[in-house]
């Protein structure tokens, strides 16, 4: 159980970038040097470390919830599988997903929980779950998801004030009350003590679909590329500092002020590449119904900025976030390969020069 084994140290001889530490406690006294910390994280990199959150007790039954459920027989997974429509809540066998446009297939298994279902509990929103999954629903999934919105609306309501939209835009963007693309997952990745050639780990390389990701792991394998660098570096794990970084649709809502940077995962390097990779996310998404487009009549501040966007195909979709996000899942299917076409519809920013 990943909660329960001690891992070996993250090595010192590979390339690391140091996240920003931004203390959740002090934004939420309204700090304002750690106000101006976040900001410039979410403006340069999109990603940050993020202390004394609250939520690591509830984050350790939630990798419990995972094991259980990763333990479960193939076939009694297979009955709660994604699908090929685009719906991301559920069980994700390995090979469900292609990596790139050649159709290369994936070797991690995940079980991504809705927030709506988790809400709604005892009675299903979008689907039902594995008997793991709903014993652990009360006691373990609802509180994680309740701490792990309010984590990410605080994040929010200060990035409203500073990006200068009115009082409460946002929040209406993500409201409780209308169903969306928000869920958490809890992710297994298979050992790979001799690691993967370059070209190998360089399949996966995406930005985040959504608005906010709400991130939990225990050994090394995440990577980033620092925009102006050609060169992805891997984001050391602190004990007790969730990772945090920003999505496609609050680069859009913000004309591109906010950046949703690419990322990859690969094996764990050195000592750690032996064990099991487990991590926790929880992904916050707009509403459904929300249309994806930058907020320029509601800020100055973001038309301003919007005005200097010369490629603006992304921003200008006029999807849904519910269409954006199905887009991006079903055309990554693996059943759903038709050639180099169908992966290339999965992308969101990643072509954007701001995205790395």
């Amino acid at each position: 159980m990943p909660g329960l084994i001690t891992f070996p140290a993250f090595p010192d001889n590979v390339p690391t970038h140091p996240l920003l530490v931004v203390d959740y406690e002090l934004l939420r006294t309204g700090d304002k040097d750690e106000i101006a910390k976040l900001w410039k994280a979410a403006t340069q990199l999109g990603f940050w470390y993020l202390k004394n959150h609250g939520v690591d007790e509830e984050v350790n039954q939630m990798f419990e919830m995972g094991a259980e459920t990763m333990e479960l027989p193939y076939d009694e997974k297979m009955k709660y599988e994604q699908g090929d429509d685009g719906m991301s809540f559920g069980y994700k066998a390995p090979g469900g997903n292609a990596v790139d446009e050649s159709g290369t297939k994936d070797t991690v298994e995940f079980i991504n929980i809705s927030k709506d279902d988790a809400l709604s509990w005892p009675t299903p929103t979008h689907r039902t779950y594995p008997s793991t999954v709903n014993a652990r629903m009360e006691p373990t999934i609802a509180p994680f998801i309740r701490k792990s919105v309010e984590v990410n609306d605080t994040l929010l309501t200060i990035f409203n004030e500073l990006l200068g939209l009115p009082a409460g835009t946002l929040a209406q963007k993500h409201l409780p009350s209308e169903h969306s693309g928000s869920e958490s997952r809890c992710i297994k990745n298979p050992p790979r003590p001799g690691g993967i050639s370059e070209e190998k780990a360089a399949l996966g390389a995406h930005t985040d679909f959504g608005s906010l990701s709400f991130l939990h792991n225990r050994l090394g394998g995440l990577q980033v590329m620092v925009p102006g660098t050609t060169e992805w570096q891997y984001v050391r794990p602190i004990p007790g500092h969730a990772i945090c970084n920003l999505g496609d649709s609050m680069t859009i809502f913000s004309g591109g002020i906010l950046r949703s940077n690419l990322h990859r995962v690969v094996p764990p390097p050195g000592a750690q590449g032996k064990f099991e990779r487990w991590s926790l996310v929880y992904f916050t998404r707009p509403g459904n119904s929300v249309i994806l487009s930058p907020l320029v009549e509601e800020s100055p501040i973001i038309a301003n900025a919007y005005a200097n966007v010369s490629d603006r195909s992304i921003y200008e979709s006029g999807q849904t976030s519910s269409e954006w996000f199905a887009r991006r899942i079903r055309n990554q299917r693996s059943k759903n390969q038709k050639g180099p076409e169908t992966w290339r519809a999965s992308r969101g920013t990643e072509h954007l020069p701001s995205a790395a």
